[in-house]
């Protein structure tokens, strides 16, 4: 007699291969740089809009990046552990060099109760998170998409949806995250419709205006498709301790610039 046949449905986010640009070295160094010139603009530059233009290229980038590394690393909760791990350490240090301080966080007295002073100023950072916490939710539910676990995928769509206005970049960061890793094995569908989300996106807004047309600053990230659509070979390779690094590094150098200039 022959055999039954297997009618369990193939899931096709096992096994992927991404056929993209898969040159991540020079893709984090591209989006280390142009997050440093953003929020430099943001902080030192308010003066010079076109940084703010150039730091639209390193979310993308990043979110990209994170894909590439939930579809080919082997331990996943590693990888997560090391992202939590990092928004955890420097949400107070992101919310103070990026001036996004709240009185919350200095309604307790350090002088009367350093303790409890330095916990409430902690928890009350976190009315505006860094981007780190948009890319590890992406990032679990990526995950959560890959290993098919289903009910975790519905849930962290739900959890992301509510808590959005908190998200450096909103639920639309999410969803970009979620576009990259659903079409990474077929470029030619891939392009379009994250190209398509993309300008949608940055059509949410009114700060500059072409031919009657209105829209965000948020249509430049455009600017970081070639370099994620177009296929390199630079053998760059980056230490992931650099990587990770970078980000309080790049804060840290932003506070004591941003200190120079108030006393200089």
């Amino acid at each position: 007699m022959a055999k039954k046949g297997n009618l369990s449905i193939p899931w096709p986010f096992e096994g992927m291969n991404i056929r993209l640009n898969t040159d991540t070295g020079l893709l984090k160094i591209i989006a280390m740089v142009t997050m440093l010139v953003d929020h430099l603009g943001a902080v030192i530059f308010p003066q010079y809009r076109i940084m703010r233009i150039i730091g639209r290229i390193a979310f993308p980038i990043y979110a990209y990046c994170l894909t590439v590394g939930c579809v080919y690393t082997h331990n996943m909760l590693r990888y997560v552990q090391r992202i939590v791990l990092l928004a955890l350490i420097v949400q107070p240090l992101y919310v103070v060099a990026m001036h996004h301080t709240n009185a919350a966080m200095y309604s307790v007295a350090f002088a009367e109760n350093p303790v409890w002073a330095v916990l409430n100023f902690y928890i009350a950072s976190w009315n505006h998170p860094s981007i780190l916490l948009s890319l590890a939710l992406g990032l679990i539910l990526l995950w959560s998409i890959r290993d098919r676990h289903l009910i975790i995928t519905v849930a962290m769509l739900v959890f992301t949806w509510i808590i959005q206005d908190s998200l450096d970049y909103g639920f639309n960061g999410i969803l970009l995250m979620l576009l990259f890793f659903l079409f990474c094995q077929i470029p030619l569908l891939s392009l379009p419709v994250v190209a398509g989300f993309m300008i949608w996106w940055g059509m949410q807004g009114s700060m500059y205006e072409i031919f009657g047309l209105r829209f965000s600053s948020q249509i430049f990230a455009v600017l970081a498709l070639p370099f994620i659509y177009i296929r390199t070979n630079t053998r760059l390779r980056i230490n992931k301790w650099v990587f990770y690094l970078f980000y309080p590094a790049h804060l840290i150098l932003i506070l004591v610039l941003d200190r120079l200039a108030v006393f200089g």
